[in-house]
């Protein structure tokens, strides 16, 4: 590893985001340090986001819900697969259990992970936990639909494999975690691992 040095840092802002200001300095590839530079680190904790296929439907079971940092620029409402924040010491896995019956209502037993994966590098130290979960109807334990606490208004939303491919294509999918789990899903698909239904 790469040598780093950091001169100092501090905290700028601390709410539910929070955002640290470093001057670090860090070696070239030449073996050269750089002069020391202002950085800046949005830091929200890590996440986890679940990939759900209802194997009774041979569907992709998804969410719809606001999304206000997407508003400006559009859509403002989000198609999505299942996410949310992994609450202090727990376990990623419980949080992707505990977000799934939160969103949709489904209590899942095996999650398969597929990758983790830094959601903007440049800016942010942010880890999503990217699974892959299958679901039949009597999985369902509640009513889903997020949290009334937190003022959640969440939307369940099934579509087929070549449906949600298509959804990516026409730009109406565009959360970044949704579309590689549904690549994903694709691929794998094309190599026999799931259900031939659902093509």
């Amino acid at each position: 590893m790469k040598r780093v040095v950091v001169e100092k840092q501090k905290r700028i802002l601390d709410d539910f985001f929070k955002v640290e200001e470093a001057w670090v300095s860090y070696e070239r590839f030449d073996g050269s340090m750089t002069p020391v530079v202002r950085r800046l680190n949005f830091e929200r904790g890590d996440s986890v986001a679940v990939l759900i296929f209802n194997a009774g439907t041979q569907r992709i079971l998804m969410v719809s819900q606001f999304r206000y940092p997407t508003y400006a620029k559009g859509p403002g409402w989000i198609t999505e697969i299942v996410a949310g924040m992994i609450d202090g010491d727990e376990a990623p896995e419980d949080a992707a259990r505990r977000e799934v019956e939160e969103e949709t209502g489904f209590a899942v037993s095996h999650l398969e992970h597929i990758a983790t994966f830094y959601v903007s590098p440049g800016g942010s130290s942010e880890r999503i936990g990217l699974y892959y979960a299958e679901v039949v109807a009597s999985d369902r334990v509640g009513a889903g639909g997020g949290l009334a606490a937190e003022n959640e208004d969440i939307l369940d939303v099934e579509l087929t494999v070549s449906e949600a491919v298509r959804e990516v294509q026409n730009g109406n999918i565009v959360d970044a975690k949704t579309i590689m789990g549904i690549l994903w899903l694709r691929n794998r698909l094309a190599g026999g691992a799931t259900s031939e239904g659902s093509r």
